[in-house]
């Protein structure tokens, strides 16, 4: 009897040991962007089907608007939670970089995505950023319009004080050569698309509107056609979704810049059950972008849009 109850011990040991020695790995995402964003709901289904494959429990959380306090909060209820790994964007570095510093200090690795880039990323302790460098996307954007003959833009912000948008305009300006007054925007579509005309309707020698993200693109959009100006004023934006792929294939926008964000919320994940399974560390950033769709590739993008996955 005292042998068959040291070999039922012995069975049950070795059942539990290799659930301890793979326990779950738990990831926190936390950023400034909601996931009923159309960019940022990229982010978070790449999070999700990361998760879902590897078995890893992922969580995003973002405050209802762009609200650096109520983000500040996410991410102190994030670290005290003590994850394997926080993925954390970094709109503002006064706001966050404190916090990502004493996630880091209190032994909790830290991957930065989409805002803050590298440098901050590396100062803050954090393993690595991913993403694109803003800045240069926006110059990027700028050397391309004033290849098209504009020299009159306007750089349509929907979150001005994000530091990642913020550095798509001055990018731009500097790229296109030129002045070029950003217009503060909103989220509502219908407020922006106002601002965007009544702009228009001031400064009737605009050649060209930039928009930092999806939010201003369709709004951009509907105010030039409304205006009748439509082949007349040019628009390109940063970001893709299926809207803005269409009017790319239609002529009516010249591209979108591509950040490819659906990297942003898979990779962290494999990254940090890496870690936690094998000690496995990235060393490295992980750029992201910026890509170009235009009108040649657009057509073999927007399914994937319309996916989810870019």
């Amino acid at each position: 009897m005292k042998i068959l109850r040291k070999l039922m011990m012995l069975a049950a040991a070795c059942v539990i040991a290799p659930a301890l020695a793979h326990a779950e790995t738990r990831v926190v995402f936390v950023t400034h962007g909601q996931a009923a964003d159309q960019y940022w709901s990229v982010v978070k289904k790449g999070m999700d089907e990361a998760a879902e494959t590897l078995k890893v429990k992922a969580e995003y959380l973002a405050p209802e608007t762009f609200d650096m306090p109520a983000m500040q909060k996410l991410l102190d209820a994030a670290i005290a939670s003590k994850p394997d790994g926080l993925v954390v964007s970094i709109p503002d570095e006064n706001a966050i970089g404190p916090l990502v510093e004493s996630a880091v200090k209190s032994g909790i690795p830290v991957i930065v995505i989409d805002s803050g880039g590298s440098e901050l990323s590396r100062k803050l302790g954090a393993l690595l950023y991913m993403g694109q460098s803003e800045y240069d996307a926006g110059v990027a954007a700028g050397e391309k319009v004033k290849a098209l003959g504009a020299s009159k833009a306007v750089c349509v912000n929907h979150e001005v004080g994000n530091i990642s948008l913020d550095d798509r305009c001055r990018g731009f300006a500097d790229g296109l050569g030129a002045e070029v007054p950003v217009l503060q925007g909103v989220m509502d579509p219908t407020e922006m698309k106002g601002r965007i005309a009544a702009h228009l309707a001031a400064h009737p020698d605009t050649q060209f509107v930039l928009t930092v993200g999806s939010a201003g693109a369709d709004p951009a959009l509907a105010a030039i056609e409304e205006a009748g100006l439509s082949g007349t004023i040019k628009t390109g934006t940063f970001d893709l979704s299926p809207t803005i792929l269409k009017a790319v294939m239609d002529g009516k926008m010249e591209w979108g810049i591509d950040a490819q964000q659906y990297l942003m919320g898979y990779v962290p994940v494999v990254a940090f059950d890496l870690m936690k399974r094998y000690k496995l560390a990235p060393i490295a950033d992980y750029p992201t972008g910026p890509g170009f769709v235009g009108k040649a590739e657009a057509g073999s993008v927007i399914e994937l849009a319309k996916q989810g996955v870019r």
